[in-house]
């Protein structure tokens, strides 16, 4: 995934969950946060971020905030990025060698999902997360509690009982972690379903991403721990 039009600039405040308020070169800007999650071990003062310029001239905040760097880690905080990225790495042959359809945002149930898939003897549900959580090479979701996400795996575990395949993918925006676990901490729940998912058939797949300022592509398995 490339972004043009990248400028790098220096985080000074977030007033909200959807602004920053970002010094570049051409003077402080409002910047759109494209993640809504906490993110506050990513965004204090005086940060190193990248920010693209928005194709619409006339939008009231002229740049979205892509990345941060967090000591020496990169790390991608577009949270429409995932799911993009994964859809370059699947139809790239990576996913499933033999995919013959990868069809976005389809409704089955009561859920809505991320993608449907299917290959050779295969139809299955494929549910994606971001991760920009990170302590110590561990990265951990949710960074706050979601709901929606409980709900996701719940759907995921019924398509596997009416015979479907179905993946969690977590696609983490960096690179050189350890391991992925849940944020029992944070939402208990969430852990408790991603547990329970697992154990009824649904595959957990974690990928890490080589992260560049304009740039943002999948680069290797990473091990899901539950705990």
């Amino acid at each position: 995934m490339y972004y043009p039009g990248m400028e790098r600039g220096v985080f000074l405040a977030r007033p909200n969950r959807f602004i920053a308020h970002i010094e570049l070169e051409s003077g402080v800007q409002v910047c759109h946060v494209k993640n809504t999650g906490r993110c506050k071990e990513l965004l204090t003062p005086g940060a190193e971020v990248w920010v693209q310029k928005a194709a619409n001239p006339a939008r009231k905040t002229a740049y979205d905030l892509i990345a941060v760097r967090k000591g020496e880690r990169m790390i991608n905080m577009d949270a429409n990025a995932p799911n993009k990225v994964f859809a370059e790495w699947a139809q790239a042959g990576r996913f499933l060698p033999d995919l013959s359809l990868l069809l976005p945002e389809t409704t089955h149930g009561d859920s809505r999902f991320d993608f449907y898939v299917e290959a050779p003897n295969l139809r299955g549900f494929v549910e994606v997360k971001g991760v920009t959580l990170e302590e110590d090479g561990v990265v951990r979701f949710p960074d706050a509690p979601t709901e929606r996400g409980v709900k996701h795996l719940h759907g995921l575990k019924r398509c596997v009982g009416e015979g479907y395949e179905a993946w969690a993918v977590f696609i983490i925006q960096m690179a050189g972690v350890r391991w992925l676990e849940p944020n029992r901490k944070t939402h208990p729940e969430f852990a408790d379903a991603l547990r329970e998912s697992a154990g009824s058939g649904v595959h957990l797949l974690a990928l890490s991403c080589q992260v560049e300022p304009d740039r943002l592509t999948v680069d290797q398995p990473v091990e899901v721990r539950l705990c």
